[in-house]
C-alpha cells in the first residue's frame, strides 16, 4: 500500500490560523484606541474580530475537506480560538463593559478544559460536542453585541446572549469534565481487564 505524503504546513487552513492569531494584537489596538469608546474604532474593532471569528469558522473544515490537518494546527487552532476570545473578555472588562466575573468564569472552564484535553489526550480524544459549538458560537455572538457601540436600549439583548454564553460555558464545561472522567476510566479498565501484553506472564 502507497504511503500518504506528509501534508505540507504550508496550506490555506494553517494560514487562517496564523492569520487568526496575527489579527488578536491587531484588533486590540483597535479596541483601545482614543481611550477605547470611540465610535468609530469600536466598529473597527468589531470587523477584525468578526473576520477573525470568520477563520476560526472555516480552517478545521477546510483542513478535514482536504485532507490538510497538521499537527501545527491541532496545537495552533486552539491556541489561536482562545487568544481571540480571551483578549476580547478581558478587553471589555478592563474598559468597564462587561464584568469581569465573566471574563473569568469563562477564562477558567477555557484554560481548564484546555488542560484538561491534553491530561486524557493519550487515553482517548474527546470530540466536540454539539453543546460545545453551541458554546462557541454564542460567546462570539455575545462579545460582538458587546464590542459594537450600540444604543443604551440594547443593553438588555447584550446582557441576554451574554448570559445564555455564560450558561452554556458552564454546562458544557461540566460535561467536558464528565465525559473525560469516562474516557479515562474506560482506559483504566482496559488495562486492568484486558488481556496481558504479549510476552508476558
Amino acid at each position: 500500500m502507497t504511503e500518504r505524503p506528509p501534508v505540507s504546513l504550508y496550506n490555506l487552513p494553517n494560514a487562517l490560523t496564523v492569520l487568526r492569531l496575527i489579527l488578536v494584537p491587531v484588533f486590540l489596538l483597535a479596541l483601545f484606541a482614543e481611550g477605547g469608546h470611540d465610535t468609530t474604532w469600536r466598529w473597527i474593532a468589531f470587523v477584525i474580530f468578526a473576520i477573525a471569528a470568520i477563520t476560526d469558522r472555516y480552517d478545521g473544515h477546510i483542513a478535514r475537506k482536504r485532507g490538510q490537518v497538521t499537527d501545527f494546527g491541532k496545537i495552533a487552532d486552539p491556541i489561536a480560538d482562545k487568544a481571540l476570545t480571551g483578549s476580547a473578555l478581558v478587553g471589555l472588562s478592563m474598559l468597564g463593559d462587561l464584568a469581569w466575573w465573566i471574563t473569568i468564569v469563562i477564562l477558567v472552564r477555557e484554560i481548564g478544559v484546555t488542560l484538561l484535553r491534553f491530561a486524557v489526550i493519550r487515553y482517548g480524544v474527546i470530540s466536540a460536542s454539539p453543546g460545545g459549538k453551541a458554546k462557541t458560537f454564542v460567546q462570539i455572538i455575545a462579545i460582538g453585541l458587546y464590542l459594537m457601540p450600540l444604543a443604551p436600549t440594547f443593553d438588555w439583548l447584550q446582557a441576554a446572549v451574554m448570559g445564555l454564553a455564560v450558561i452554556l460555558t458552564v454546562v458544557t464545561g461540566i460535561d467536558y469534565v464528565v465525559r473525560a472522567a469516562a474516557v479515562y476510566s474506560r482506559a483504566k479498565a482496559g488495562r486492568v481487564d484486558g488481556p496481558p501484553p504479549a510476552g508476558t506472564g
